[in-house]
C-alpha cells in the first residue's frame, strides 16, 4: 500500500515538472537594450495572434478578442513595473512599447500587425487609444488633453485623440474623413496620454560624444566639451510641436547636464546676474550656426535644449529655449517668452529693470535677445524690425509658482 502511494505520488509530481516545463517552454522570452538598462519580458505562446486578414473593422475586432483571452497580462505587467521604476513619462513609455511590439511582431514583416500591437499594449497599460480604419491604411490615435498643433487628431465626445503613426504614411496619410474609429471599449483605459517629458532617460555614459562649443564674450574665448548623445534625436525623432512650457522644461540628460552646467557656474562666478544673463544670452546666440526650420527640416520643428547643443543649426525658438533652461537653472529668476509674427525672444525680471521693460501683469521684465540679429543686442534692447510690432506672451515662469 505505501508503495503503491510513493509510486502514486512519484508519477504525480513527475506529471507536474513536465507540465510546469511545457508552460514555461511555450513563453517566448525576449530582450532589449533601453537605453542604459535592459528591458526582459515573456510572451506566452497565446499572446502570438496573426493577422493577414484584410484590414476591416471586423479583423481589427477579432483581433482584439483574441488577444484578449490570451495570457498577455506578464508583458504588461512587465512594462508597467519597468515603466514605474524608470519612472518613464508616456512619451518613453510609448518608446518602449514600440520596442516591445517590435519584438513580438516586427513592423517591416507586418505593419498592421505590429501597429495593433502597439494599440493593444498601450489599451491594456490604462491609455484611451483607439484604432481607425480607412484607405487601406491602419491609424493609431491616443487621447491627449494639449496643445499639440502639427499632427492629424480627431474628435469623439469631446475628447481630443491624437495620431501616433501618421509619419509612417508621410504623403499617403489622408487627413480629411479618410478614417473611421474602430468601435472597440476597453473599461479600464481611460488614461488621457502626455507628450511632456519632464525627465530624460538614463544613456550609458560610453555612448556619449564629447562635442566642442565655443563661444568669445568680451574679448575673451571660451571653450566647452560638451557630452551628448545622439539617442536624444531618436527619442525626439517623431516628437510632436508641444506647447511651450513643455518644450522649455525638457531637461538635459544627466551626462550632458554635468558636462555644461557647472562649468557655466564657474565662468559665471563673481559676476552681477545682471552681466551673468547677458553671458548665458550670448552664448545662446553666438555658440550655434542659425538656419530657419524650414531650410533645416522642411517644416517647423521646436528643438529641446539638449537637441539644441546637438544639432548643427537652430532658430528662435530653439534658442529661447535654450537661454529659458539655462537661466532656470543657474538663476531661477522669472521669465516670459514673447512671441511676435516670425519671431520669439525672452524677457527675465531682474530686481531693477534695465532698458525699456516689458509688463506684464503689474511686473516689469528685460528684453534678452538669445537669437542672433542685425544688431548687436544688449541685455535691455529688443530688435528694431519688432518695435511697435504685436507680441504675445506664451509662457510665464514664475520661481514661486511652479
Amino acid at each position: 500500500m505505501k508503495k503503491s502511494f510513493k509510486h502514486i505520488l512519484f508519477k504525480a509530481l513527475i506529471t507536474i515538472t513536465l507540465v510546469f516545463s511545457f508552460a514555461l517552454a511555450k513563453a517566448q522570452r525576449y530582450s532589449f537594450e533601453f537605453y542604459d538598462g535592459t528591458f526582459n519580458f515573456e510572451a506566452d505562446s497565446t499572446v502570438n495572434i496573426s493577422f493577414n486578414q484584410e484590414l476591416n473593422s471586423k479583423s481589427v475586432t477579432a483581433f482584439y478578442n483574441k488577444i484578449s483571452s490570451s495570457h498577455y497580462q506578464d508583458v504588461v505587467k512587465s512594462l508597467l513595473v519597468y515603466k514605474e521604476k524608470y519612472k518613464l513619462n508616456d512619451w518613453l513609455y510609448y518608446q518602449l512599447i514600440r520596442k516591445a511590439a517590435q519584438q513580438i511582431s516586427p513592423k517591416a514583416a507586418n505593419y498592421n500587425r505590429y501597429t495593433l500591437y502597439k494599440w493593444f499594449l498601450m489599451l491594456k497599460s490604462g491609455y484611451d487609444a483607439k484604432i481607425a480604419i480607412g484607405n487601406n491604411q491602419i491609424i493609431f490615435y491616443v487621447r491627449n488633453d494639449e496643445d499639440i498643433s502639427d499632427i492629424p487628431f480627431f474628435m469623439i465626445n469631446d475628447k481630443k485623440y491624437m495620431c501616433l503613426n501618421y509619419h509612417d504614411y508621410g504623403k499617403l496619410f489622408q487627413r480629411e474623413n479618410a478614417y473611421k474609429p474602430v468601435e472597440i471599449v476597453e473599461a479600464n483605459a481611460k488614461e488621457a496620454f502626455s507628450y511632456k517629458v519632464t525627465r530624460m532617460p538614463d544613456f550609458k555614459p560610453e555612448d556619449y560624444v564629447e562635442k566642442q562649443i565655443a563661444f568669445n564674450y568680451k574679448h575673451k574665448d571660451y571653450h566647452f566639451k560638451v557630452k551628448l548623445n545622439t539617442e536624444v534625436e531618436t527619442i525626439f525623432a517623431n516628437y510632436p510641436v508641444v506647447d511651450f512650457e513643455s518644450y522649455f522644461n525638457i531637461p538635459l540628460s544627466h551626462e550632458t547636464y554635468q558636462s555644461l552646467i557647472p562649468i557655466l557656474k564657474e565662468n559665471l562666478k563673481g559676476m552681477s546676474k545682471k552681466n551673468g544673463v547677458d553671458y548665458l544670452m550670448r552664448f545662446t546666440r553666438y555658440a550655434f550656426l542659425y538656419e530657419d526650420d524650414e531650410m533645416n527640416f522642411g517644416k517647423e520643428k521646436r528643438l529641446s535644449p539638449e537637441q539644441t547643443l546637438l544639432t548643427k543649426y537652430s532658430d528662435c525658438d530653439d534658442r529661447a529655449a535654450l537661454f529659458f533652461y539655462l537661466v532656470k537653472e543657474i538663476y531661477n529668476l522669472p521669465m516670459i517668452a514673447l512671441l511676435y509674427p516670425t519671431h520669439i525672444t525672452m524677457a527675465v525680471q531682474f530686481d531693477k529693470p534695465i532698458g525699456n521693460p516689458v509688463v506684464y501683469n503689474g511686473k516689469s521684465y528685460t528684453v534678452c535677445e538669445p537669437t542672433p540679429q542685425k544688431e548687436n543686442l544688449r541685455v535691455g534692447e529688443l530688435s528694431a524690425s519688432l518695435k511697435n510690432k504685436p507680441y504675445e506672451v506664451v509662457y510665464h515662469y514664475d520661481p514661486l509658482n511652479r
